[in-house]
Formats: structure tokens, sequence, C-alpha cells
């Protein structure tokens, strides 16, 4: 049996968002220790690379003393029984949310029965941010101020100024689906 003190919250923040680490704040003191596991997730094209996307991680949890942040590239069952958690968070920001987070979690629960899965919910003025509408709206110059940490924020005009001076076009990336 894994540890049920220990806890898992996967997902290729991409960046991460507000929702995600209100979803960490509220599985914090559940824990002893919550680890914010950061997919490789080369084949989604990410805007960031892994270690970019632990850095502001970090960044953002640093508030947190019992959240670490790490990076995996393999199969999140397989990461799972590494560390030896015994609870993946995830989290929900809408009912249709609801059919692909219940067939990850029965997946899950047949891959590494030692974990249960715990589904959390964000405040609700997060409810609706989502990593890949971020980007989009940044992309296009609107204010992400209010979705993401100030760091991210900024990593992200860095990103956008440097991908207008060289090209005119930017990475596309498909949307995750965690809150």
């Amino acid at each position: 049996m894994g540890n049920p003190r220990l806890a898992v919250y996967p997902g290729t923040f991409d960046p991460i968002t507000n929702g995600h680490a209100d979803l960490v704040a509220r599985a914090a003191p559940l824990f002893d220790r919550v680890v914010v596991a950061v997919a490789d997730s080369s084949s989604k094209g990410p805007g960031f690379s892994m270690a970019e996307r632990i850095t502001l991680s970090r960044l953002a949890l640093a508030d947190l003393p019992n959240v670490e942040v790490s990076g995996f590239d393999c199969l999140l069952a397989t990461f799972v029984q590494q560390i030896g958690a015994g609870v993946i968070i995830r989290g929900l920001r809408a009912v249709s949310d609801f059919e692909y987070e219940f067939q990850l979690a029965s997946m899950n629960r047949h891959l590494i029965p030692q974990a249960e899965t715990l589904f959390l919910t964000p405040a609700e003025q997060y409810s609706f941010i989502s990593s890949s509408l971020v980007r989009e709206i940044g992309r296009l110059g609107g204010d992400i101020s209010g979705f993401v940490h100030p760091a991210v924020q900024q990593a992200m005009r860095q990103r956008w100024q440097k991908g207008r001076t060289g090209s005119n076009k930017q990475p596309e990336t498909e949307g995750d689906n965690h809150a």
C-alpha cells in the first residue's frame, strides 16, 4: 500500500495557473507531503520546457512548505510507485471534466491499486481558468495577471516578445485538462 500521507498532483502545468496553485494549497494541509509532478509531455508540444515548468511551479508554490515539485517522463503509475505515494490528486473545474477524469482514475486504479484518486475543485474564481486559455489570452496581448503567478506572467511575456521579434508565429500547444 502506498503512503496515504503522500499525495501526487500530476499535470503538464504549461503554465501553472492560479487554479492549479489553489488546488495545491487546498491539498497541502491534508497531507504530510504533496508532490506536484510535472509531466514531460513532449508529445503535447508544451510552450515551456519541462525544466522551465518545474522552475515556474516552484516559484508559484514557494509559500507551501510541505509541497515539492518534481518532473517525470514515465507512466504516472510508475512515478507514483517510485515515490511510494498513496494518493493522486486530480482537479475538477466543471462537470465536463468529470468523464475524462473518471476514466483516468479508473485506469490508475487498475495500474496502481495501492493509490487512491482524490478529486478536488478549485475556488469558484478559478473554476474557468485553464492553461490553454491563459496561453491564448497572453499570446494575443491580453492581461493574464489575475490567472497566474507574477513570475509566470513575466516568463510568458518574455516568451511572446522573443517570439514576436524572432518570428510572427508562436508554437501551438494543446490544452490540458487540469484545474
